[in-house]
């Protein structure tokens, strides 16, 4: 909650700058994780009081949509691509790779906080199967061995 009163503002504005557009509850959790990386708890009672919506109903869209994280992200976000494509090259192989190698389970972020985990489906890499993204880098052809190798490379970054 402490965390919270210092993003408060941040949230106050951005519910201010959405408040006449109409459906504006998503382009408001949009541009909170946008801006704070994630959605604190705490700032559904303040969407649903300017939404005039019930904390439930903020809260079930909230958790609904894999997009949006209640917790703050690791320093680099992993995409493990689950598409077709990827799943046909070996996806599922990396995927559980992934999880053993960083200790987590998608939508979480490793203990020492460098690394979230989280599925997309289709990074537009198909030819390059299986694909992932670390950040806003997009990489081909990943096999759990080139998945340490990078890992390595961004954790040596720091």
């Amino acid at each position: 909650m402490q965390d919270y009163q210092n993003q408060k503002s941040t949230v106050l504005a951005i519910l201010d700058d959405h408040l006449t557009m109409p459906g504006n509850l998503l382009p408001i959790l949009h541009s909170i994780q946008d801006t704070l990386g994630y959605i604190p708890p705490a700032a559904v009672a303040d969407i649903a009081s300017a939404l005039y919506l019930s904390h439930a109903e903020v809260h079930g869209v909230i958790s609904f949509y894999h997009y949006f994280r209640e917790t703050p992200p690791g320093q680099h976000t992993i995409h493990i691509c689950r598409a077709e494509s990827c799943q046909s090259m070996g996806s599922k192989a990396l995927e559980n790779h992934a999880k053993q190698a960083l200790g987590i389970d998608f939508h979480e972020t490793s203990a020492d906080g460098k690394f979230s985990l989280e599925p997309v489906y289709c990074l537009g890499n198909c030819g390059c199967s299986p694909a992932i993204t670390i950040d806003n880098a997009v990489y081909g052809r990943v096999s759990p061995e080139r998945f340490d190798k990078l890992l390595a490379s961004y954790q040596g970054a720091e």
